[in-house]
């Protein structure tokens, strides 16, 4: 098929509110985590993440899944926010993540801003911070952008 035939993802006018966007993760990963958007665009997610004994690794610091796991979601919710959720869907391609410091409990949140905003992928930089704004993470995650079927 010729690109030119092809759907161009391109950004709905329907945004979903933080309720319903929040509401969407609830029986998943994500409510299992207890993250939480707290803003939301194709330009810019902010979400929160509480260090309890369900994000720690068993000596009682934040599990570096649990981190990526933050990382790629607030990638995939700016992603989808951004292209015709009628005709694509965003999934995560590639995800790499330094762990700069511990956190044994507290709040995390992930700031996720685009880098590259492609017709089939995109590529975000997500940057962890603890309460005190101390850098926790970096994570650079490449979002695929999939046609539905």
């Amino acid at each position: 098929m010729a690109d030119e035939h092809r759907p161009t993802p391109t950004v709905q006018a329907s945004i979903p509110t933080l309720e319903e966007l929040n509401a969407l993760g609830r029986g998943f990963l994500f409510d299992a985590l207890g993250m939480r958007i707290e803003e939301a665009s194709a330009d810019r997610v902010v979400m929160s993440m509480p260090v309890t004994q369900t994000t720690q690794q068993p000596v009682g610091i934040l599990h570096g899944g649990a981190t990526v796991a933050l990382a790629e979601s607030a990638a995939s919710i700016g992603t989808w926010l951004g292209v015709d959720r009628t005709a694509f869907s965003a999934v995560g391609l590639e995800i790499n993540c330094n762990h700069l410091r511990s956190k044994r409990d507290g709040i995390v949140r992930a700031v996720a801003t685009p880098l590259q905003r492609g017709r089939r992928n995109w590529v975000w930089d997500i940057r962890i911070y603890d309460e005190a704004e101390a850098l926790v993470a970096i994570a650079r995650c490449t979002m695929a952008v999939l046609p539905l079927r």
